[in-house]
């Protein structure tokens, strides 16, 4: 059964619904922070897992929009970043990417050990490692397509594929409750939570205008449209910047040259505009996983990702929480640091928004990780990854 674009979306957001009602009414899923799009987005997979299994039975959903929502997502982030509020920040991104490049070493050398107690080839370490859980789908594509031909290893493309989307899911699970953790053993507030204590009368916020609102929407859509292009300009330079980077880059350049045309701008819209196009983005990915094909290909795989779930947690709650300041800030950035190290850039986004949704903003982490998780990290994944797979015991 195929399902138009159109339907496709309207199934997206009745799902998104349904992850949000779901998470209300169990406790356990909000208390640590469980993303909507996560919960939603799996309940359907597993009923369309089942009905593919019992009834043979399947619907296909068209998914053209997909790379638009995720491209206005990272537009909004860049128009909800004022940068004369982000001053104080300015340490944190060189330091999150001084606490990263350890952990990709880690992670391949975790995946590589396990590998061999497994009697594997230790280039499918790698490939349970940084390849798919920081690199993601993109690049376990490209390195499963290096290995086939040169290393001559069977079915990589598709364990690759595998491991990338277990990532996917794992990340988003686990990043909350990492994050409220932290939180809650160390009585962490927001900026926000402590300046509504600290007055005994709050201002209630003016409502969003159609103004505002329609400011906002043709400033993402400027900064998709220039993105898109500029990506092409420049996709075939030595250093190939993503799409959504040079959306996020230019969202926040037009934000922040507003006030000096004297347009007045109001944050709120740009950030709902986003946070609405990355839940769809990613409950319409979640709702196409085969979760029988993904359960029958990971095999004993999932020993190794095992692993790298509780290095990952040891060196968030340890390294990256403590590095980060040990603030509250420095709680949003490590659910983000779990988000994709095992899963994706939007995953790590989706996690921080769950956060921030029941404690308040955390706008230093709203920059950062985008930066670090979507362009920085990449380059030093595949600096790392070439040095490592020039060791001899890869087996060339």
């Amino acid at each position: 059964m195929s399902i138009a674009a159109l339907g496709s979306f309207l199934a997206a957001i009745a799902m998104l619904l349904v992850g949000n009602l779901v998470n209300r009414r169990i406790p356990v899923l909000m208390r640590y922070n469980i993303p909507d799009p996560i919960t939603g987005g799996l309940i359907f997979a597993v009923v369309a897992s089942i009905a593919a299994a019992i009834f043979d039975f399947t619907v296909i959903f068209d998914q053209s929009i997909k790379p638009l929502l995720l491209l206005m997502f990272f537009a909004g982030v860049g128009f909800c970043a004022d940068l004369r509020l982000l001053k104080r920040g300015g340490k944190a991104l060189p330091i999150f990417l001084v606490v990263l490049a350890p952990f990709i070493v880690l992670q391949n050398l975790t995946g590589v050990a396990v590998a061999k107690l497994l009697d594997l080839h230790p280039i499918f370490g790698l490939v349970a490692g940084s390849i798919t859980l920081v690199g993601g789908h993109g690049t376990g594509a490209a390195y499963a397509d290096r290995f086939a031909e040169i290393n001559n290893l069977q079915m990589v493309m598709e364990l690759a594929m595998t491991l990338a989307t277990v990532g996917l899911i794992v990340g988003g699970i686990i990043g909350g409750p990492i994050a409220q953790l932290l939180i809650n053993r160390h009585k962490l507030r927001s900026s926000a939570e402590e300046a509504s204590t600290s007055h005994h009368y709050k201002a209630e916020a003016a409502p969003i205008t159609t103004h505002s609102a329609l400011v906002a929407l043709a400033g993402i859509i400027t900064a998709v449209i220039l993105g898109q292009w500029l990506s092409e300009q420049f996709s075939e330079g030595a250093i190939t910047i993503p799409a959504f980077l040079w959306c996020m880059m230019l969202g926040v350049a037009i934000r922040n040259m507003l006030p000096l045309v004297a347009v007045r701008f109001d944050d709120r819209p740009a950030e709902l505009i986003s946070n609405v196009s990355l839940a769809l983005f990613l409950v319409m990915t979640m709702m196409t996983l085969d979760l029988v094909d993904v359960a029958l290909s990971t095999g004993p795989f999932l020993l190794i990702i095992v692993a790298q779930m509780i290095v990952i947690f040891f060196f968030a709650t340890l390294v990256c929480f403590r590095m980060m300041g040990k603030d509250y800030e420095a709680a949003v950035t490590t659910a983000a640091f779990v988000g994709f190290s095992m899963g994706s850039t939007a995953t790590a986004m989706a996690n921080m928004q769950a956060i921030t949704s029941q404690h308040g903003p955390a706008p230093t982490s709203f920059l950062i990780v985008p930066l670090a998780g979507a362009f920085f990290v990449d380059i030093m994944n595949a600096f790392l990854l070439t040095l490592l797979l020039a060791l001899p015991f890869m087996g060339g």
